[in-house]
């Protein structure tokens, strides 16, 4: 079997060096927000092009902390509108909704499957305060034209990072061009703990320091508590995990971008339609294909001896937790979660793993 991601060979690479940062760890006695934190934040914030990185307890969090942020400081209140592509996992929508803001969802770039400019500039009402750029499948969003956007109306943009680890546009990498980002260190990440993990990355001090409170319960000082915070912490084991993981990831990264490049090079079935990637612009969180025999094509692969998954089978306007929208159309975006498919992409693919995935998907034909 060809895994989908294989975990655990991704990580036994870096084993001593987890190992000697986890017992570095055990060794100092401090175990929650201690030196290891403070020199991943500093890391990771140098890395991705920002002033500040703060660590949270997962990708979730970083996107609702960072909307309660902007409420706390007065830049948003109840209701205010989001504007959020429609086909993107669920988690983009509740850190709206988990802050009394309204989701408006629109239809994708159905090449990138990422917020489409025009599509959102035609969603603006009064009560848009904020762009929710998801880089979805690790592509980021063409953050230009989404800033300029921003920038004519005011807007706040929020990027949701959670797939696009290293992934850059002229030079400027997921994570810095937005007013802050989310970003998931989920174990399946291109930049996995070993464990749930977040962080949110800005260059905005006092959105850093509002952070950094509520995280906390609220506080800054122990005892003294600002904000009715929660307990959002990124702890020094994980802090630690990324550490030794944030050395290797531009190597994955690149290898994952020559997976990637076999793919699309060699896979030529009519039946599957391929992603239209931006270079660089790509970090390949997953390897997204469209077949509109879907199940069909999912069997023969595992008939092949070949794993995939569903990203994602059902929009968020379908699901039981949003009852209220499940009348609500999206064509386009409903398309999408009918046909997508992720094929195995991950840092240890072996050449002869590439092959195998491309001559199964090039020998698949259409059901009777």
């Amino acid at each position: 079997m060809i895994p989908f991601l294989d975990l655990k060979a991704i990580n036994a690479q870096y084993r001593a060096d987890l190992i000697d940062a986890a017992t570095r760890v055990i060794d100092s006695g401090w175990y929650i927000q201690g030196t290891e934190l403070k020199a991943f934040e500093s890391e990771f914030a140098d890395y991705c092009g920002t002033q500040h990185c703060i660590g949270v307890a997962n990708g979730l969090d970083a996107l609702t902390l960072t909307l309660r942020a902007w409420k706390e400081l007065g830049k948003l209140k109840d209701g205010d509108e989001v504007i959020v592509p429609a086909n993107t996992y669920i988690a983009s929508i509740l850190a709206i909704t988990e802050n009394r803001l309204t989701p408006v969802l629109v239809e994708p770039n159905e090449q990138t499957y990422n917020l489409c400019p025009a599509k959102a500039a035609a969603a603006i009402t009064p009560r848009t305060k904020v762009l929710l750029a998801v880089h979805l499948y690790g592509q980021l969003a063409p953050m230009p034209e989404l800033m300029a956007l921003a920038n004519q109306h005011g807007f706040l943009v929020l990027e949701d990072s959670a797939q696009a680890h290293g992934a850059a546009l002229d030079g400027k990498k997921a994570g810095s061009w937005g007013h802050a980002s989310g970003f998931s260190f989920y174990p399946g990440k291109n930049l996995g703990a070993l464990g749930d993990a977040g962080a949110v990355t800005t260059d905005d001090a006092e959105l850093a320091n509002t952070l950094s409170a509520l995280r906390n319960y609220g506080s800054h000082e122990k005892y003294k508590n600002l904000f009715q915070g929660v307990n959002s912490r990124l702890d020094e084991i994980q802090a630690a995990m990324l550490r030794v993981k944030l050395r290797y990831l531009d190597k994955e990264t690149a290898h994952r971008r020559k997976v990637a490049g076999a793919y699309l090079k060699s896979i030529d079935n009519p039946l599957i339609t391929l992603p239209a990637p931006h270079a660089e612009a790509h970090a390949w969180h997953v390897f997204v294909i469209r077949c509109n025999q879907r199940e069909a094509m999912r069997q023969h692969l595992a008939d092949q001896g070949i794993q995939t998954l569903i990203h994602y089978p059902i929009p968020p306007h379908h699901q039981q937790a949003y009852k209220e929208r499940n009348l609500e159309s999206y064509p386009l975006s409903e398309i999408i979660h009918q046909q997508v498919l992720s094929l195995p992409m991950g840092p240890t693919i072996t050449d002869e793993q590439i092959a195998a995935v491309v001559k199964a998907c090039n020998i698949f034909q259409m059901a009777n």
